[in-house]
């Protein structure tokens, strides 16, 4: 009758424990949730270069300079490329892609990717001095 007693008092005291840390967890989850929901996230920016100093090369170059801002896990990798220029009344637009994708040893060639496309706009009209 010892043993039943003994038993039975572990295993209240298990329950107790478990529902303890159930219950902290649960806390610590919902206040986690509620610190993402009022958490400020500040988009990063660079100083971008002037419409006469632009050169496609400068372009991409500030492109490379923009994503360095972001936080990605290291394991991304990516790859910048110019693909075209359009010409238009009063600007010229410039396009760009940044091709990500998780290589890995198995893998070197990755099953998928994900691209990020940037158009960078260049006025012609100069502004009054």
């Amino acid at each position: 009758m010892d043993k039943e007693k003994e038993d039975a008092a572990l295993d209240e005291t298990v329950k107790m424990i478990v529902a303890n840390v159930i219950r902290g967890a649960t806390e610590q989850f919902i206040a986690l949730q509620k610190k993402e929901k009022e958490a400020e996230y500040v988009a990063k920016n660079i100083q971008w270069t002037t419409c006469k100093d632009f050169t496609v090369e400068r372009g991409r170059q500030q492109i490379e300079e923009y994503i360095s801002t972001w936080e990605f896990h290291e394991s991304w990798l990516h790859w910048s490329e110019f693909l075209c220029e359009e010409e238009l009344t009063y600007s010229k637009m410039y396009h760009y892609r940044v091709l990500w994708s998780i290589p890995t040893r198995r893998k070197p060639i990755p099953q998928a990717t994900a691209s990020v496309y940037f158009i960078i706009e260049i006025s012609k009209i100069k502004p009054a001095p």
